[in-house]
């Protein structure tokens, strides 16, 4: 059982090495308890046998174990209002109405990084999960084209389309108001049997060079991502942490970053801002990621800051849940203004 001044010992503790990154000696904390250092030896100890503190070598103060993260973060982590200079640098980009949600989301995220010395991700539903929106060409000359993909979770792709032979640009572009009208709502991974079967045979009646046209836009259609729309910001920050020092540390951590097993291992399915402390993150013990979702209409991901242990857990959860509020109240917005037009 841990006593009253043993919980305060050991909130003072994770806050104190969250913040200077070196072990926490009891000389240090006789000032702030009034006790002697006997007395906080003993309570140091009591809290290294419940599992709470451990030692870095024999003749070390104590650093918080992963269990004592835990229950600072359970029952001793104060809620926190995000600080007025963090608000007003989130702030100022919710409130670039000319922003789209996602750059938002993107920009605030850079924000947190930058504020913190984290890593940010932000992690899309996979690619057949989306419906296509729009579809966008840009001729480049008579026999080349960019055809800007664009679906309704804003995931965009550009492809490259060669075609076989010199085409007037009015056959393009009827082309491409044909595959709007048909396409607009089809989910990625059923756009290929449509253009099959439902617009194949209405295109020759729209263009003289429909098999050239047709046969360019299915190769370009069909060839769809089905990876997930991932970014991270701030790949870097985590190195500069003192855990992450040794050069078989750094290349562990840069190898799971580039993992899709990883990266799978991001998305949250709960509404709540959600902490993961070492082994619980499944993907580092030295790790903590703090993580949420946030769905909008038909939109919806996880966003995630990744850490190190020593990390600053109020400031973090209140940042995300800043974050997650105003993603979903400017979708709300951006929803009623939609239905106003």
């Amino acid at each position: 059982m841990i006593g009253t001044r043993q919980k305060e010992l050991l909130k003072e503790i994770v806050e104190e090495y969250v913040k200077t990154a070196r072990p926490v000696g009891s000389k240090a904390l006789c000032k702030k308890f009034k006790c002697s250092s006997a007395t906080i030896r003993n309570d140091m100890a009591t809290l290294e046998n419940l599992g709470y503190l451990e030692k870095t070598h024999i003749s070390s103060g104590r650093i918080p174990s992963e269990e004592g993260y835990r229950y600072y973060v359970d029952n001793l982590m104060e809620a926190k209002k995000i600080s007025g200079e963090d608000m007003l640098k989130l702030q100022t980009i919710f409130n670039n109405k000319e922003l789209e949600l996602n750059d938002a989301i993107s920009k605030s995220l850079e924000i947190i990084s930058d504020i913190t010395n984290y890593t940010s991700v932000i992690l899309g539903k996979e690619s057949s999960d989306n419906r296509l929106q729009k579809v966008e060409v840009v001729p480049i000359n008579s026999r080349q084209l960019i055809a800007i993909v664009i679906t309704d979770t804003g995931h965009v792709e550009n492809k490259n389309i060669i075609l076989e032979e010199n085409i007037p640009a009015e056959e393009i572009s009827k082309t491409t108001e044909l595959l709007n009208k048909m396409l607009i709502g089809t989910p990625i991974d059923e756009v290929p049997s449509k253009l099959e079967f439902e617009i194949k045979p209405i295109i020759r009646n729209y263009i003289e060079n429909y098999e050239v046209v047709y046969n360019a836009f299915y190769n370009a259609l069909s060839n769809f991502t089905s990876e997930r729309d991932v970014r991270f910001t701030g790949k870097a920050n985590i190195l500069k942490q003192p855990e992450f020092s040794t050069v078989d540390d750094v290349k562990n951590i840069i190898s799971k970053f580039e993992s899709k097993d990883m990266v799978s291992k991001i998305e949250e399915t709960d509404d709540e801002v959600k902490v993961y402390i070492g082994s619980e993150s499944e993907i580092d013990d030295n790790v903590t990621v703090v993580k949420t979702k946030y769905k909008v209409g038909g939109r919806e991901g996880s966003i995630a800051i990744i850490g190190p242990k020593r990390m600053e857990y109020e400031r973090v959860v209140s940042m995300l849940e800043y974050i997650k509020e105003h993603i979903e109240n400017q979708g709300k917005e951006d929803k009623l203004e939609k239905e106003e037009q």
